[in-house]
């Protein structure tokens, strides 16, 4: 285990950066554009922005705020929600995104991951999916920000996206977004023992103990968090800190200025 990443997540719906509970409920936390700004100063290793309502839409919308944060923000930035094709790809690509992130487009066309990944790379493509448990051990694939259910068991959909080129997978867990009661250790261990690509680990985390936790058993490779940086319940910095003093192999970097 090594390089663990910390990764600010912000959800958007229209302009506004959003938060809900199972990804439902959702409340207007403020500006995207300021709380990117303010993770990067902090020293976020990457920012994922999602399209909570694209595929209710069924178009991304954050071509804009993508486009004014990559002026201001010079990390990693994954974009996803709504991505239904190479354009929309290339579109979000030249407004200043690195990685796209999809669901719903390939759960409902897989083909669409190999496309993807043959035109712009693997290391372009995460394949997003959101869990839901079923029963001890067991979890299903949903799609539409956690709504729809597709009758996949989330593991060997992971395999399958990875062998069709994603070279990353975004693992939500839905039962603890939000929740701030810890990842869904169990399901995140699963996913990566299934796959040889990075398995970013989203939903829950409300303490730097349940960081630590998703990365050792869990094995998780980066962990994105939302509402706990949104509400300030706890700092970049002080997440870092905590974690390398666990025994954490998270990065020494300087804060942005």
């Amino acid at each position: 285990m090594a390089g663990i990443r910390l990764i600010a997540r912000l959800d958007i719906k229209g302009p506004n950066l959003i938060k809900g509970i199972h990804l439902e409920g959702l409340r207007v936390v403020g500006d995207p554009g300021e709380h990117a700004r303010r993770y990067y100063a902090e020293g976020a290793d990457e920012l994922i922005y999602m399209d909570a309502v694209a595929s209710l839409y069924g178009r991304n919308s954050l071509k804009d705020i993508v486009s004014r944060t990559a002026r201001d923000v010079f990390i990693p930035l994954t974009v996803g929600g709504g991505v239904r094709s190479i354009e929309d790809v290339r579109e979000l690509l030249r407004a200043g995104a690195d990685k796209v992130a999809v669901n719903t487009a390939a759960v409902k066309r897989p083909g669409l991951v190999a496309e993807l990944a043959r035109v712009f790379g693997s290391q372009c493509v995460i394949a997003s999916i959101e869990a839901k448990e079923t029963g001890p051990g067991r979890w299903e694939a949903y799609t539409d920000n956690g709504r729809e259910r597709t009758g996949l068991d989330a593991v060997e959909w992971a395999r399958r996206v990875v062998a069709l080129g994603a070279g990353e997978i975004l693992l939500t867990s839905v039962d603890r977004e939000g929740t701030r009661r810890g990842c869904d250790v169990a399901l995140t261990r699963a996913v990566a023992g299934a796959v040889p690509v990075p398995v970013i680990a989203s939903g829950g985390i409300g303490s730097v103990e349940h960081l630590i936790e998703v990365c050792t058993r869990g094995r998780a490779d980066a962990v994105a968090m939302a509402g706990v940086l949104h509400y300030r319940r706890l700092t970049l910095p002080g997440i870092r800190d905590a974690g390398r003093a666990a025994g954490i192999p998270l990065r020494v970097i300087e804060a942005a200025v």
